[in-house]
């Protein structure tokens, strides 16, 4: 029971778009026809591709000889947490916020132990910037990868409003560096970091070309069952480890939202009154904000874009709300584990995380939340 119930802790987000689909499609009815076309299959075509390409990036240790070769340079704090976050905010953009940080955290905890400094700030500013940096590009994360395809944006309308929250977010991130860094501090010159090889150059290059060929699907120059089959071949002749690996569950929690969103737009009443919450191009982005507090950005934005033809004030809230609370984006979840499991955490407790979390994510959201909005307003 107590493994049963770990479980459901783990997956809460799979098991709540699962019930919800159940539920309403009990009330609601509707068709196998009508159900399978709610399911918007490039989407989940995409995802897979991606998924795949990037466990195959971390396998041969690509990630990790790029950052290991840049650390090698730092010299004091500042230098870690300038390299780092900046490592964790352009790398999230290409491999996603969440494997940027499965990277990148496991890697921090151990140069900050070797340093003797804390590492529970850096890793705070770290899932802050995998948030905002993987907001810039579609494949980033997976609420920019659905919008841009649910909504058919041109890759310049799409550009041209997240970077209204990548460039000010980068500049804020480097304000806040130097504030909270002091240039003379740290043993950082005595670190130590272990020699890393790439694995496999051959299937890295192989890798990288199927990288190419997702991301033309991504922005429509192929047909997704190009990049789909071609990801599918790929993993059966050189990487079927891989197969088993990938994050089906990712894949259900949408198909559970995909369902449960068409079944609601059928319930005259709730779509009624989300149509009437969403009528303004603000009320859209302040909804996105609001909503992904509480369920998370992703489900936010399966959930709102059934109810609104806004497509950028939604795109721009939804990833702004990734700050704010633990849980506005899941992959600030991934982070907040990954130190609740190390030795630094059992000293200090995870209150002391908690509270230095919510204080960072307030001041992002209380700053990027007016800006963004006058941004949008002063140029698109």
């Amino acid at each position: 029971m107590k493994n049963f119930v770990q479980h459901l802790k783990n997956d809460a987000v799979l098991y709540s778009a699962m019930l919800l689909a159940f539920t309403s499609t009990i009330v609601v009815r509707p068709s196998l026809e009508t159900m399978r076309e709610a399911i918007d299959w490039r989407v989940l075509s995409l995802l897979f591709c991606l998924m795949a390409v990037v466990s195959a990036f971390r396998k041969y240790n690509v990630l990790d000889v790029i950052a290991v070769s840049l650390l090698r340079k730092c010299r004091n704090t500042r230098s870690l947490y300038l390299t780092l976050i900046s490592l964790v905010f352009f790398i999230s953009m290409t491999v996603t916020n969440d494997v940027a940080l499965l990277t990148f955290v496991p890697l921090t905890l151990i140069l900050c132990s070797r340093a003797g400094i804390p590492s529970a700030l850096l890793i705070i500013f770290e899932t802050i910037a995998a948030n905002l940096g993987s907001c810039v590009t579609p494949m980033g994360n997976p609420q920019n990868l659905f919008l841009y395809s649910l909504y058919n944006m041109s890759a310049g309308t799409f550009f041209s409003h997240t970077l209204l929250i990548g460039i000010p977010s980068f500049i804020l991130l480097a304000v806040c560096i130097f504030v909270v860094t002091n240039k003379k501090e740290g043993g950082q010159n005595n670190i130590t970091i272990d020699h890393i090889s790439l694995q496999n150059p051959v299937k890295i290059g192989i890798t990288t070309a199927v990288l190419i060929v997702i991301l033309c699907s991504v922005f429509r120059i192929f047909d997704y069952t190009i990049s789909l089959g071609i990801t599918v071949v790929f993993l059966l002749i050189f990487e079927r480890s891989i197969i088993t690996k990938i994050d089906y569950s990712l894949l259900l929690t949408f198909v559970g939202f995909f369902i449960f969103t068409n079944n609601l737009a059928q319930v005259e009443v709730i779509s009624s009154f989300l149509e009437r919450m969403l009528e303004t191009s603000f009320s859209v982005y302040v909804s996105g904000i609001s909503i992904s507090q509480i369920i998370s950005n992703v489900p936010a934005s399966l959930l709102l874009s059934g109810f609104t033809s806004q497509a950028e004030s939604l795109l721009l809230g939804v990833n702004v709300g990734g700050l704010g609370s633990l849980i506005a984006s899941l992959a600030s979840v991934i982070s907040y584990k990954l130190y609740n499991a190390s030795q630094e955490k059992q000293e200090k407790g995870k209150r002391s995380y908690l509270s230095v979390f919510t204080f960072w994510n307030a001041v992002f959201i209380i700053v990027l939340l007016p800006l963004v909005w006058l941004l949008k307003i002063l140029f698109i």
